[in-house]
């Protein structure tokens, strides 16, 4: 007979029986069940800053809902300055542009001389466009992809952007669809690649298209001037007032980066939504979005900040428009989003000359003359620089090669050539790049230069200085300044099995993308290089 009476079996038998409660306990709940519907947002130039400031002025259903109840990674950083498609690029695909293939929107030819969308792709046609773009130059998968791919067809991948490039990142290779806003005529445009154009937005484009609607629409502030914070006294009395009129060649390309621009995407997400049943198939569903809060390109002087803050209220509405029909369609219970702010740029436009700040200009076609003539008097009367783009320079390769010359060492000499040159403060060999030797962030760098699109010299020119470019298609000059102090973006991550949390350390972007997938029970994209986040749930 058992002497339960002696202490150590006592505790023995309280231990297993414990043990036991616990099992069944574990055992007998019901798994949580993965999300409908996965909602990516991709916002150009989001500022955690911009949205500590704003945060008094939203409403309760856009970014305050998101900071209250989602996980907030404050600080996501990139490692360079990237623009809005290679951000993309880096989030959905966990990689960097060495491995992705995306270093930019918008890379250079200089056999031909020519810059090009980095998803041209001759192979396709486009569909209520001329242009031909895939996602052939995305080398990886993406989480896209892996979704599509996990419900095995069954669930539906839509991508929807201003920027044809961001778009098409988005949607990946698998996906149902990529939409853009046509440069020249405004309507939403797609590739043959893609096997759909969706019957909203086909809509759209015959009953009521951008080309007609923007005659009529004035980007006026939602706010009395006066309301907006921390605007200087000048910016009070002179609200701003852009028009899209018809007589504007520019028009379509100015209103791509305009606050109004995020209520048409909201527009037709909604339209997708209840138009497509997304949320409701056997598999997940994912909807792409691409919002914009990057500076207006048609910004009337350097002093955007009243613009900035328009868009931040206006997109702030049309989150939380968003979230509410998700919410009555599908249940935001049944959803995950993913909502990614990619690098502000600095604002391009120079400082009044009142104010003394010192500056220049620096003009890449008198940089490549002078670089020419000096090679030309050392190695022969030839063009041995091929082009600039981007703040590279190109040199004529194939000619180097024909004339048995030693490219590492011609790439030195212009090196030490340019550098010399005034408002120039730095230039990196892309062998340096490669080498890792390239400035004070030469890893980031080094991660983030794809060598297929690089060009052989990196040139680092003066903050405060203007870059005088002429544009190839309009021959109009183009003035940039270049500003140092690139911002972090914030990253919120939005699920009924998450804790909320706000969390600032820095996270290096590249562990976004396995940190969703681990979230909705796929794969990672096949390029994802580190490990998922340790997220603390309910």
């Amino acid at each position: 007979m058992l002497k339960t009476n002696e202490p150590h079996l006592t505790r023995r038998l309280l231990s297993v029986l414990l043990a036991s409660m616990v099992t069944l306990t574990v055992v007998g709940q019901p798994p949580v069940s993965r999300p409908k519907l996965v909602v990516g947002i991709m916002i150009d130039g989001l500022r955690e800053d911009y949205l500590d400031l704003l945060k008094g002025y939203f409403g309760e259903g856009g970014f305050n809902r998101l900071m209250q109840e989602g996980v907030m990674l404050e600080n996501v950083n990139y490692g360079t300055f990237m623009d809005a498609t290679a951000a993309t690029a880096m989030v959905y695909s966990g990689t960097s542009p060495s491995v992705n293939g995306i270093p930019a929107s918008v890379v250079y030819d200089p056999e031909h001389k020519r810059s090009f969308p980095v998803v041209l792709d001759h192979s396709q046609l486009g569909n209520f466009t001329e242009d031909t773009f895939t996602p052939k130059t995305v080398t990886v998968s993406t989480v896209s992809d892996e979704v599509r791919i996990d419900g095995a067809g069954f669930g539906n991948v839509y991508s929807i952007a201003p920027s044809a490039s961001q778009s098409i990142v988005m949607a990946g290779h698998a996906g149902n669809s990529a939409l853009w806003i046509n440069d020249v005529t405004g309507k939403w445009s797609t590739s043959t690649y893609y096997k759909e154009m969706p019957l909203p937005v086909q809509g759209r484009n015959h009953s009521k298209p951008l080309s007609v609607r923007l005659d009529t629409l004035t980007w006026r502030p939602l706010l009395a001037p006066e309301k907006y914070p921390d605007l200087p006294a000048y910016k009070k009395y002179y609200p701003f007032r852009y028009l899209f009129q018809h007589n504007d060649i520019n028009r379509f390309r100015n209103y791509k980066t305009s606050g109004p621009v995020n209520t048409e995407i909201t527009d037709i997400a909604g339209d997708y939504i209840n138009g497509l049943q997304l949320g409701n198939h056997d598999a997940m569903d994912m909807l792409n979005l691409g919002y914009t809060l990057a500076p207006f390109i048609a910004a009337k002087d350097a002093d955007h900040r009243i613009e900035t803050m328009d868009s931040y209220l206006r997109l702030d509405k049309d989150l939380e428009r968003l979230l509410k029909i998700i919410d009555d369609k599908v249940g935001l219970e049944n959803t995950f989003v993913m909502l990614a702010g990619t690098p502000s740029a600095p604002g391009n436009k120079r400082d009044d000359e009142k104010w003394g700040i010192p500056n220049g200009e620096f003009i890449p076609k008198r940089a490549i003359s002078l670089l020419n003539m000096y090679f030309v008097a050392k190695y022969g009367n030839e063009e041995w620089v091929a082009g600039y783009h981007d703040s590279q320079l190109f040199l004529n390769r194939k000619l180097i090669q024909e004339r048995g010359l030693d490219l590492a060492a011609m790439r030195a000499e212009a090196a030490d050539f340019l550098t010399r040159m005034s408002g120039v403060s730095g230039v990196w060999t892309i062998d340096d790049v490669i080498a890792g030797r390239a400035g004070n962030n030469a890893a980031a760098l080094k991660r983030n230069t794809n060598v297929n699109f690089a060009g052989d010299l990196l040139l680092a020119i003066t903050p405060g200085w203007e870059i005088v470019e002429i544009d190839p298609v309009s021959a109009k000059e183009i003035r940039s300044t270049v500003r140092s102090g690139i911002m972090a973006a914030p990253v919120f991550l939005y699920s009924p099995v998450l804790k909320p949390s706000r969390i600032i350390e820095e996270i290096d972007a590249r562990s976004i993308a396995p940190t969703v997938a681990r979230l909705l029970r796929i794969r990672s994209p096949n390029a994802a290089d580190l490990p998922p986040l340790a997220l603390e749930k309910k």
